[in-house]
């Protein structure tokens, strides 16, 4: 907290005085609440029952940082059905704790939401016009568990869109660590899929009242399957894991954020798990947000990511697909 204090004559001791209390509120404001219990595993896994597929559009919002981003729901909306809507608030990394506390907690809000698609979070939840909600939470994740109290803000926001629309479908975007990982990125992915992400917050979260199930976006599994299969030789035109990412202006590769093809992948994900549908035959030429061309998959790459994004999400029961 960067707070300059003047402190002119008599009136010293009262704003002292005044400091101490105010930064006493701020504290008692932020403390991180002990975590929820986990929900008993048996009783996560039978939570987890398929969805109905969707009819026709969807309203989707994305509350989150800069792993949802503006070019990700912009691609979405190209691939979903006609009608598709969806508004989003972002920041700079940014903790689901952070989002609840509200905009001054969030680094980078003004910069991040400079956009057509923002709309404040609680005036869009509240408005129960959304069909679904998509959550994330800030990276390095083992960080957000322990000091940010991942599981409680994720059941926050759950049960506060629940109020407002019952039938809200609630979905928790599990994403990706630095490509420089020092345990290994394909390896943080691995592992944190289960012992993180669904024990630590999918879990803990739904164990409190009132939150329902919470199904599952696998952004970050879905992302190592086809750097997997680009570094097996199975991807004409891409070869490595860091042909999926962008690159800083000096032309290096941005060890987090991921660059169009990146985003395509992660933008079919979210397809095939909102509309239940194959990814397969979708277009492989997107439009950034801004409108510009986005980079693409040569044809025969596009068509066998859409392939592993399907066999990826349909055999997964937290993303809520039916056999």
């Amino acid at each position: 907290m960067n707070r300059r204090l003047s402190l002119l004559g008599g009136f010293a001791l009262l704003g002292l005085v005044s400091l101490g209390a105010g930064m006493a509120v701020r504290r008692r404001r932020a403390r991180v609440p002990e975590p929820l219990p986990q929900m008993p595993a048996g009783e996560f896994a039978a939570a987890h029952v398929p969805l109905a597929a969707p009819q026709g559009p969807l309203r989707v919002y994305h509350l989150g940082h800069s792993l949802v981003g503006r070019d990700m729901p912009a691609m979405l909306a190209q691939l979903a059905p006609e009608g598709h809507d969806y508004a989003s608030q972002l920041g700079w990394g940014t903790s689901l704790r952070a989002h609840w506390l509200g905009p001054d907690e969030v680094a980078g809000f003004a910069e991040e939401n400079a956009s057509p698609a923002f709309r404040p979070v609680r005036e869009a939840i509240g408005s129960g016009a959304y069909d679904a909600l998509i959550l994330t939470e800030m990276l390095e994740l083992r960080d957000a568990i322990k000091w940010q109290g991942s599981g409680n803000y994720l059941a926050e926001w759950a049960r506060l869109g629940r109020l407002a629309r019952p039938d809200l479908r609630v979905y928790l975007y599990e994403t990706w660590h630095q490509l420089d990982d020092k345990a290994g990125w394909l390896q943080r992915i691995d592992g944190d899929a289960v012992s993180l992400w669904q024990d630590e917050v999918m879990r803990r979260a739904m164990a409190a009242e009132g939150v329902g199930t919470i199904y599952r976006i696998p952004g970050g599994p879905v992302l190592a399957a086809v750097a997997r299969a680009a570094e097996a030789g199975e991807l004409p035109g891409v070869s490595s894991r860091e042909d999926l990412f962008a690159r800083t202006p000096e032309g290096a590769v941005d060890p987090i954020h991921v660059g169009d093809l990146g985003n395509y992948v992660v933008a079919l994900t979210h397809y095939a798990v909102l509309y239940q549908r194959s990814p397969e035959g979708l277009p492989a030429q997107l439009t950034r947000a801004d409108g510009s061309p986005a980079q693409a998959f040569d044809p025969r790459a596009a068509a066998r990511v859409q392939q592993l994004v399907w066999q990826f999400v349909s055999s997964d029961p937290l993303t809520g697909i039916g056999p």
